[in-house]
């Protein structure tokens, strides 16, 4: 953008009219008022040190800009409301406003100019210069659903793709499964596993627990000091007395259970929580402060080390989530018949239930796996979360599922079965604020806090999730079982664009001697430069099935 310097035959009456055209313009109380003449050292700024003016395509100097920051009208809004864009970038770039804080300087009704503003700053700042002009969206969105809860520093968003999958059968109910991904055969293969799950009557679901957890670690300093306080919080004394602490902070937190364990001085206290329809973090967290602060009377010697000792756990793998849970329990189960199992997943129950145990079972021993007993139950989880506006990186230990089948009705049905303990998950707070999220959550029927029973549109989703996980892991592990993966994966998941072309030459594969002549065959005589022949497709289906064998 180029910079216009206003010409040197502006004079001081033009710089009355123009004050005095803003001042008309303005309310009165962002009126200016001029300053006291008795100001130290007998002299003031003169009104043209103020320079106001509606925004327009010129850039003022810097020392003008900043006499109507500083000396225009209040709120700051008001003033930064007589400056262009331009005009206040050069104010960031002085240090006199800071990038991070243009939402508050600017105004609950410039949101989308702050967001503007910081990506010329961050763009003009790096290296590649690209973010101002890049395709990253920032128009049109609601900002204020953002502000203070969700993002800082924000420079637009990013949309992804939202397919549904399904409709899938839950415990009687028919429910579409949104799934935001940018995976292809995701949906689609969900889709598949939710009609084989409704020809045998839908999904059942138990809950079997919900408590979402807190682990603070704390120091004492001593070893009988620390058992002290262990015992005395085993004690039914103790946990009348924390738990009283603890639901003090809100009417939702109800304390569940206290655990405790500890390595040498440190105590570890695991909390778990009924946080209603909330996930529950915030919630939970406060609780545990308050619980802490009474504790703390008891034994004042102790030194809290970190509110999470990770002996909560979040975010990361945790056999004691796999064994005692997180959040939502649930165990989902459905029979597909026989007929379905051959004719809609192109298998048979005997290859199904035979692969399960070899792979989901025996693999995961093998790798040493903590509740990855599963094909893919990440994929469909996270694709949910991402919809619904889930902490994305709970995925760690939401998706903790061992997937179980086995022969049923004489061997000629399929039983399948999925449990997930530790499914995290709220209808309210965090991601859920958010206007297309929240649209999301009003086509399951789950959005907000339940009316009447508090935790139970969050205990829905929980439900949701699972039988849709199921669906996923049925269609993806009949895939398997009949050698379509790849298929799949070649028709709905290669994206053109964006995509090299193939080198030159062909990297060396195991491709069947045949293939091989061929290629030679067909590029005889070409220079060792000179590209080679494609695959034809009968020789591509040719080396395929010669992969799968």
């Amino acid at each position: 953008m180029h910079t216009f310097v206003r010409p040197s035959t502006f004079t001081l009456a033009d710089v009355d009219r123009k004050l005095n055209a803003a001042k008309l313009s303005l309310p009165k109380a962002q009126q200016l008022t001029p300053p006291d003449s008795s100001s130290e050292g007998g002299s003031s700024p003169s009104e043209a040190d103020y320079f106001p003016e509606f925004p327009s395509e010129e850039v003022r100097p810097l020392d003008q800009c900043i006499a109507i920051f500083e000396k225009g009208p209040r709120p700051a809004s008001a003033s930064l409301a007589l400056l262009n864009d331009e005009e206040v970038i050069q104010l960031a770039d002085a240090g006199k406003i800071a990038a991070y804080a243009l939402e508050k300087l600017l105004g609950m009704d410039a949101l989308e100019r702050a967001v503007r503003i910081r990506r010329a700053l961050i763009s003009r700042a790096s290296s590649t210069q690209t973010l101002e002009l890049s395709a990253i969206p920032h128009e049109s969105y609601d900002y204020s659903r953002v502000l203070g809860a969700c993002c800082e520093n924000v420079v637009g968003y990013i949309p992804i793709p939202l397919g549904v999958a399904g409709p899938l059968k839950v415990d009687g109910v028919s429910y579409p499964i949104p799934m935001a991904t940018a995976e292809g055969t995701l949906v689609a293969s969900t889709s598949r596993g939710c009609k084989a799950l409704n020809a045998g009557g839908g999904v059942t679901t138990v809950l079997t627990a919900d408590g979402m957890t807190r682990g603070p670690a704390i120091d004492f300093p001593s070893l009988v000091q620390a058992g002290q306080a262990k015992a005395w919080i085993e004690s039914e004394e103790g946990y009348s007395a924390l738990r009283t602490a603890f639901e003090s902070t809100s009417r939702f937190a109800k304390l569940k259970s206290l655990k405790t364990a500890l390595a040498g001085r440190t105590l570890y206290i695991r909390f778990t929580t009924a946080t209603g329809d909330a996930m529950g973090m915030n919630m939970i967290s406060k609780g545990t402060e308050k619980a802490l602060d009474a504790l703390q009377k008891r034994f004042p010697g102790m030194v809290i080390l970190a509110l999470s000792g990770n002996y909560c756990t979040d975010k990361k793998p945790a056999a004691i989530n796999w064994i005692e849970g997180r959040g939502k329990s649930v165990v989902a189960e459905a029979v597909v018949p026989g007929h379905v199992v051959k004719n809609v997943l192109k298998t048979t129950v005997q290859d199904l239930c035979n692969l399960n145990i070899k792979k989901n079972l025996i693999g995961s021993a093998m790798a040493g796996s903590i509740g990855g007993f599963n094909a893919h139950a990440a994929n469909i989880l996270t694709a949910i979360f991402l919809a619904t506006g889930q902490d994305p990186a709970q995925n760690v230990e939401s998706s903790m599922c061992m997937t179980l089948m086995e022969p049923t009705n004489g061997g000629e049905d399929l039983l399948i079965s999925v449990n997930m303990p530790c499914i995290e998950v709220g209808t309210v707070g965090g991601g859920t604020v958010l206007g297309p999220q929240q649209g999301v959550l009003d086509m399951l029927g789950v959005r907000g806090a339940h009316p009447t029973q508090p935790g139970k549109n969050a205990q829905t989703l929980a439900r949701i999730i699972a039988s849709a996980v199921m669906a996923g892991e049925l269609s993806l592990m009949s895939a398997l079982a009949a050698g379509h993966l790849i298929r799949a994966h070649m028709t709905h998941n290669r994206s053109q664009v964006n995509t090299p072309a193939p080198s030159a030459p062909v990297t060396p594969g195991p491709q069947s001697n045949t293939v091989l002549a061929q290629l030679a065959r067909s590029n005889s005589g070409r220079s060792p430069f000179s590209p080679l022949t494609p695959l034809t497709p009968s020789m591509s289906q040719l080396s395929l099935s010669k992969l799968r064998r």
